[in-house]
């Protein structure tokens, strides 16, 4: 795989960058080779030379949103942070802070990934290991909406912040949008996101918005409802937000029924990419979908995590290949 490792005056001011990540046989993980992340090694940094990370970021090779081919692969790992860890029946599988930068610098390292949307701990992780260079940067914004809390919808922006992604030279934002018509935190999610698309398009920054209509059920979980109406409904209402939309993008599900994307996407001149979310057992069946709805006018690309990072077979590398090749 490509190496992962940065300069070595980033780490711990002099330090060797093989203290950090090193070649190696893999984990078994994927048929491309993981690179170990010394995470003692990103502590002392962090302890010793908190400065490196800016100075990461200010030596970063910066590129266009879009190359050449017009398309955006944007692999997700902002789920943490909320306290989403799980994936499929493993509650805890994003847990693991070294496995998921092992896996995030192989998935950036597959041709045909132009970038990562993740927030400040693990791109902060990813700047010190050098694997940020010539890629697309996306900063999650809004994860204060915590996975299972009373206050879920009510989603605060306690990550990146318009002025942190000019000040680290970073290319892109995204946060959220839960729209319960029951639930008025969804109304301070709302004003709140105006805002911040109003501040990001003073900054001429991309923001990716991610809209859902969604239901508290009895058993107070949340639950995002993906027909064809709730997701046109969704589209209508994130569209309109803010004083310009001229830098804003959408980031979208596929709806329950593929067949209706088509008149879905309808909605919207926006720009859109496709999510991912949960896929279980059935990559294929994602894939599928995905496929028909890339060919969509407004479609640009995809930003997918856990079912990428974390397929049902292991191999990362093969999962990270098929998705590219959708584009």
């Amino acid at each position: 795989m490509t190496s992962t490792t940065t300069s070595t005056e980033s780490i711990d001011n002099g330090t060797s960058a093989d203290a950090v990540t090193s070649p190696g046989t893999g984990t078994g993980i994927g048929a491309g080779p993981l690179a170990p992340v010394d995470i003692a090694a990103l502590a002392t940094t962090r302890a010793r030379h908190p400065e490196a990370i800016a100075e990461a970021a200010a030596r970063r090779t910066r590129r266009p949103l879009l190359g050449d081919s017009g398309r955006l692969m944007i692999v997700a790992a902002d789920h943490p942070a909320r306290g989403a860890l799980g994936v499929g029946n493993r509650k805890l599988a994003m847990a693991n802070r070294a496995d998921l930068l092992e896996r995030l610098c192989l998935a950036l390292s597959r041709p045909g990934v132009d970038g990562v949307l993740a927030t400040a701990d693990i791109l902060d992780d990813l700047l010190l290991l050098g694997a940020l260079d010539g890629k697309v940067v996306m900063g999650s914004m809004n994860r204060g909406g915590l996975s299972g809390a009373g206050f879920e919808l009510d989603d605060r922006f306690t990550g990146h912040r318009p002025e942190d992604m000019v000040r680290l030279g970073f290319d892109a934002g995204k946060l959220l949008v839960r729209i319960d018509y029951d639930d008025p935190g969804s109304l301070n999610t709302l004003e709140s996101t105006a805002h911040a698309i109003d501040a990001m398009a003073e900054r001429q920054l991309p923001l990716f918005v991610e809209p859902f209509i969604s239901k508290r059920g009895p058993d107070g979980k949340v639950r995002n409802d993906l027909s064809a109406e709730a997701v046109t409904k969704s589209i209508a209402i994130a569209s309109g937000l803010g004083g310009s939309s001229a830098y804003t993008w959408l980031k979208l599900p596929v709806t329950e029924n593929p067949d209706d994307m088509a008149e879905v996407m309808q909605t919207s001149t926006l720009p859109a990419v496709l999510l991912g979310g949960e896929v279980g057992d059935d990559q294929e069946g994602a894939y599928e979908k995905w496929r028909g709805a890339l060919q969509l006018p407004t479609v640009q690309g995809l930003v997918v995590g856990r079912s990428l990072l974390y397929p049902a077979d292991g191999d990362v590398s093969a999962a990270v290949d098929t998705a590219v090749g959708l584009l």
